[in-house]
């Protein structure tokens, strides 16, 4: 095979597709990306069984062929290329990189031994702007558990219906649910599935420049499709707990709080919580403030009052602070988040409502 094709081209393309590279693996083959060229384009795969890359780029092609190359090699050397054409030729088992007055020779891995690409009938699909649901994913992928006697907690549980999308992630000790409003007029019904959030993630960071994606379904796989590239993961399977049962339906005591105060204040506290990640929240409602504060294993003791308007009924309740700032660090962008409290016993609900709505539930402490 014989091709020629731009170096920040060629360099875009190892990045899209390099995410698929098993990174432990005793077949050396899975180390590889294929570089498949003809007609004009070149095509390059990456699988380590788990989930496929496949992304698509044009290029002058000479002489049709394929390859496997060690991609992080090929990535490497790629990004120390200058901005000029690079020219791939391959001799026997071994492929010749040229570049300017750079010359690099590699060998290359039979591509008969690198898994097919996996060949998927979608059942049911939707299509959705990147950037709304990349945003959505940011909020609530982090949640999800890794705890692999409970892999559907490893997912995102997406639905789609009525004009309106609903991400939601859960580790049993906390809870994340994002929803907005986008047009959907194509979709016929709704559209329901649990998506591996590392999956999710990965496909819309590598996919962030497209205007929308496709999100498929098949019995046993998840598709992303957007421009030239498409991500195919293992689907979940299984039925996703009833997560609503678990949001209260009341609250005895509303506070809103701003959440860079409530950030700055929280950062400064943990400094002493951090062999005892339990930071108690003490809401007093007639003096409009919230007391953070947290005493460490030598009985270091740090406190901190922000102003807050408040409702309801004073009181005080601990949170692992790890699990708060998961909340804060995903509304960056947000002024203000309201805490819920159906009692000083039960989970915390933080609010927060803009163009995407989002709830964020935890479990309380042991004071």
């Amino acid at each position: 095979m014989k091709f020629t094709v731009s170096q920040s081209s060629l360099s875009d393309a190892i990045a899209t597709v390099q995410k698929g590279v098993a990174s432990a693996s005793t077949l050396p083959i899975l180390s590889g990306v294929l570089v498949r060229a003809t007609d004009g384009v070149l095509e390059f795969q990456t699988s380590n069984y788990t989930i496929s890359i496949r992304h698509r780029i044009a290029a002058h092609v000479e002489e049709d062929g394929e390859m496997v190359i060690p991609c992080k090699m090929l990535a490497n050397l790629t990004k120390t290329l200058p901005d000029a054409p690079v020219r791939f030729e391959t001799v026997d088992r071994q492929v010749l990189i040229s570049c300017e007055k750079t010359n690099v020779r590699l060998n290359t891995l039979d591509p008969s031994d690198f898994p097919e690409f996996p060949a998927y009938a979608i059942e049911a699909a939707v299509e959705l702007p990147v950037n709304i649901l990349s945003e959505m994913v940011g909020r609530v992928w982090r949640v999800t558990s890794t705890d692999k006697a409970r892999p559907i907690l490893g997912g995102v549980h997406m639905t789609v219906e009525n004009n309106t999308i609903r991400l939601v992630a859960t580790d049993s000790f906390r809870l994340a649910v994002c929803d907005t409003q986008v047009e959907t007029s194509t979709l016929e019904g709704n559209f329901e599935l649990n998506v591996p959030a590392d999956s999710m993630n990965d496909a819309l960071s590598i996919m962030h420049d497209q205007p929308t994606i496709m999100i498929g379904a098949t019995d046993t796989q998840v598709v992303f499709e957007a421009g030239n590239t498409c991500y195919v993961s293992r689907r979940i399977e299984g039925m996703y707990p009833n997560y609503k049962q678990l949001i209260p339906d009341t609250c005895s005591t509303s506070v809103k709080i701003d959440v860079d105060a409530l950030s700055s204040a929280l950062k400064r506290v943990a400094v002493i919580a951090q062999n005892n990640p339990a930071v108690k929240f003490e809401i007093d409602v007639e003096a409009g403030t919230l007391s953070l504060s947290a005493i460490s294993g030598d009985q270091d003791l740090a406190q901190e009052t922000i102003e807050v308007e408040a409702e309801g009924e004073s009181g005080v309740i601990a949170f692992n602070y790890h699990y708060i700032f998961g909340c804060l660090n995903v509304l960056s962008r947000e002024k203000e988040i309201t805490l819920e409290l159906k009692s000083y016993a039960a989970p915390g609900v933080f609010k927060s409502y803009d163009k995407i709505n989002y709830l964020y539930l935890v479990m309380p402490v042991r004071i």
